[in-house]
């Protein structure tokens, strides 16, 4: 993830130069009005790039990206050693997914609840971020929790479903650690140390 930051960063400083190139040799720019126009012009052109290029986000290709950075982090060029290991580190990344997905799917529904202040326009935002996060079925605990909040249930039915809902993360988290433990079952002991430091284990 830091070289995705790294990009991201250079990107915006290549964008904040180009502007600034733009402001200074265009003559009809040098009027504090124009100027500040063309800027604005400028902000507007990038955020619908941004937004068309967020509209072409793939959760598959995403994940791919993902699983060829581990190959290459775990020094495998061998094609057969490869394709012992990726499945068992696609496990990993779905296990992980889904027990973050329920800790998630409860802070964006709560979000949803409160927004109903906020224009239309900070709504469709919102809505489109979360289209392009990579998604998994909602745990049905989470929405028992979600509706007895929502619902200001009594201290008898939150007990029960909290309950429920950690019960849930539990059994999810014990899956995430099998996972781990038969992706170590295939690594050398180099490759389980850049493991543990890439966040596998």
């Amino acid at each position: 993830m830091s070289k995705m930051n790294q990009l991201a960063a250079t990107t915006g400083v290549l964008a904040f130069l180009l502007i600034t190139a733009a402001t200074t040799t265009c003559p009809a720019q040098n009027n504090p009005r124009n100027r500040t126009q063309g800027q604005d012009q400028n902000n507007n052109n990038n955020n619908q790039g941004g937004r068309r290029q967020r509209g072409n986000f793939d959760p598959a290709q995403f994940q791919q990206r993902i699983v060829d950075r581990y190959r290459e982090r775990l020094e495998i060029t061998d094609d057969a050693e490869w394709k012992a290991i990726q499945p068992r580190i696609q496990k990993i990344l779905e296990a992980r997914m889904a027990l973050e997905s329920s800790r998630r799917a409860t802070f964006d529904r709560g979000n949803r609840n409160d927004r109903g202040g906020r224009t239309d326009r900070s709504n469709t935002s919102s809505d489109q971020a979360q289209q392009q996060r990579p998604t998994t079925p909602v745990d049905p605990s989470v929405e028992t929790l979600q509706r007895a909040i929502s619902e200001k249930a009594s201290n008898a039915d939150l007990k029960a479903a909290s309950a429920r809902y950690m019960a849930a993360r539990k059994a999810k988290q014990a899956d995430l650690e099998k996972a781990q433990e038969e992706l170590r079952m295939v690594l050398t002991q180099r490759q389980e140390a850049i493991a543990m430091l890439a966040g596998l284990l």
